[in-house]
């Protein structure tokens, strides 16, 4: 794909939108594309409003709106960091609760990408167009670490779901603030280099703990990841296909206690009271 960018003088966005235009008229991905955005709005404006326990038995309180009323109260003393994780926390307590979330790269992940793309319009005014800009570099990279990898906790672990949505999220960013394609490959390398080896080892199975801060946490990575590449100049020692195999080779040898199972990690370090 970069020696295509080369070759062509494309955008990774615009490549990926000459491939959908393949099959679909620029209308429908646009819309589609709209409709992907205002679905991740609601995700998380709702998660900011709404309070209670969340379902399933650990009997964990909502914490999203709390912390962002908070930052609302006394936005001088908020930061970026406040923001992004008020953001993602929202979106992944509405899918702990089993609302509508979208699977950017999958459920358990669902809020590192709007966290990161609702910050950058909301508090950096991005535009329409920035927003496709940034769903589309995303997507791509997705695509290319679920074809030379996988995105499924249950495969490799954690580092495959947040790993991988931080990875997109780091991209899409650096892409709308006008990165170029290598700034854009060395942010998403970056991203999931440092989520190899998580592993997926939720308490009783629920996608709460460590999720939901995990998801948080992913945000973060996310965006300091495109602001180094940024800084950059593009060229860096670790290209984004080699940590994509790392990440595949570690899935593989990981002990199927620490893949969705339950069995291991946090999942078996409570205390029952």
């Amino acid at each position: 794909m970069l020696q295509m960018s080369i070759d062509t003088k494309l955008s990774i966005a615009h490549m990926k939108q000459v491939n959908e235009l393949a099959d679909m008229s620029e209308k429908v991905l646009n819309h589609g594309l709209d409709t992907i955005w205002q679905a991740m709005q609601i995700c998380v404006e709702k998660g900011l409003i709404a309070q209670g326990t969340l379902p399933g038995g650990l009997n964990l309180p909502r914490r999203a709106k709390s912390l962002h009323q908070q930052l609302m109260d006394n936005p001088l003393e908020a930061n970026l960091n406040d923001w992004l994780c008020a953001y993602a926390m929202a979106v992944n307590e509405e899918n702990a609760a089993g609302n509508m979330v979208v699977t950017a790269p999958t459920n358990g992940a669902a809020g590192v990408i709007p966290a990161v793309l609702y910050y950058y319009v909301k508090h950096e005014m991005g535009s329409k167009e920035q927003v496709w800009e940034f769903l589309l570099t995303a997507s791509a990279i997705g695509g290319i670490i679920k074809h030379r990898s996988s995105i499924s906790g249950a495969e490799v672990g954690c580092q495959g779901e947040v790993g991988s949505a931080a990875a997109m999220a780091a991209a899409g960013l650096c892409a709308v603030r006008g990165g170029t394609t290598e700034q854009i490959e060395n942010a998403a390398e970056i991203a999931l280099e440092h989520h190899l080896g998580m592993t997926c080892d939720p308490v009783k199975g629920l996608v709460q703990v460590p999720c939901i801060e995990r998801n948080a946490f992913g945000a973060i990575k996310a965006y300091t990841a495109a602001s180094l590449a940024i800084r950059g100049s593009g060229h860096h020692f670790m290209p984004l296909d080699n940590c994509i195999a790392a990440m595949k080779q570690t899935g593989l040898e990981m002990s199927e206690k620490y893949k969705e199972t339950s069995l291991g990690g946090l999942a078996v370090s409570i205390t029952e009271c």
